[in-house]
């Protein structure tokens, strides 16, 4: 699988989808991410197909990518753990970020691992294929769920590269089904240390696991390897380093993804400077 590429950062959707494409633009990205709807809640978001479209077909004319991100409450993991219309709730807004990014244009939608107290450390992950299942039931569009690698805050669950493997590969439907990685949560939950970015790449690529990423997000850590803390940075500016978020840019697993930046804007209050100097790497 080879992804649309791109390098950019999340931007407000204030005035539409197409506003957030040029919003994008203006700052000099070749991509960004945005919400599909209120980021707070599960509730629905009717599809402004126009919206959409104008997004879409704007996108395509600039040759700029975009992925969408599901609301924060999202968490496939819980299951029915907190009765049938939760799950439901989750379902229906999980299929309700795909038909919106879907209809505009965009990679895919990320959704995070989840996690879960039990007793039964299996619970969560058949949560998660069931959920994800659900959602994919005759899906039919070219959106694909991106599933994100967590930091460890709320324990260990979707920490590491075999548990997203497998969950891919256990789902009914995993041609609908790719990653997103987030360097701040990888380095937070301890899957590498700044200086063994090639260890990293080359464990992700004896694993199959790059093949199926289509997205990053690109963000440097305010706490230290290690740390379960998910606190991004601006690139360089926390204990990841500039030097090892370049040479991680600088790697073909990375430019075959959508690269988003998730962190602080400048003195601006846009990502321009930081996307400027991610283009000089390349």
């Amino acid at each position: 699988m080879r992804p649309k590429t791109g390098i950019g950062a999340h931007v407000s959707t204030r005035g539409g989808f197409i506003q957030a494409a040029k919003r994008a633009y203006e700052m000099g990205a070749s991509a960004f991410q945005y919400f599909p709807k209120n980021p707070r809640s599960l509730g629905l978001k009717e599809l402004d197909l126009k919206d959409a479209e104008l997004c879409r077909d704007w996108c395509e004319q600039q040759g700029i990518s975009s992925i969408a991100h599901s609301p924060y409450p999202t968490n496939p993991a819980l299951g029915m753990t907190r009765g049938e219309a939760g799950f439901h709730a989750t379902i229906a807004s999980i299929r309700n970020d795909l038909e919106i990014s879907n209809a505009c244009g965009s990679v895919g939608t990320v959704v995070h691992f989840g996690h879960i107290k039990t007793s039964n450390p299996l619970e969560g992950y058949q949560n998660l294929i069931l959920c994800l299942d659900t959602a994919l039931e005759k899906w039919e569009g070219e959106s694909k769920i991106l599933l994100e690698n967590q930091a460890g805050d709320h324990g260990p669950m979707g920490t590491t590269m075999e548990e997203l493997i497998q969950i891919r590969k256990l789902s009914r439907f995993p041609e609908h089904i790719a990653f997103c990685f987030d360097t701040c949560h990888a380095f937070a939950s301890g899957m590498w240390s700044a200086g063994n970015e090639a260890v990293m790449l080359d464990k992700g690529t004896l694993l199959g696991y790059w093949d199926n990423v289509a997205a990053v997000h690109f963000n440097d850590s305010k706490y230290a390897s290690g740390s379960f803390k998910d606190r991004h940075a601006r690139i360089g500016q926390g204990y990841v380093g500039y030097e090892s978020m370049q040479q991680l840019l600088s790697s073909p697993e990375f430019q075959k993804a959508v690269v988003v930046l998730e962190t602080e804007t400048g003195e601006d209050g846009t990502h321009r400077d930081d996307i400027a100097l991610m283009r000089s790497w390349l």
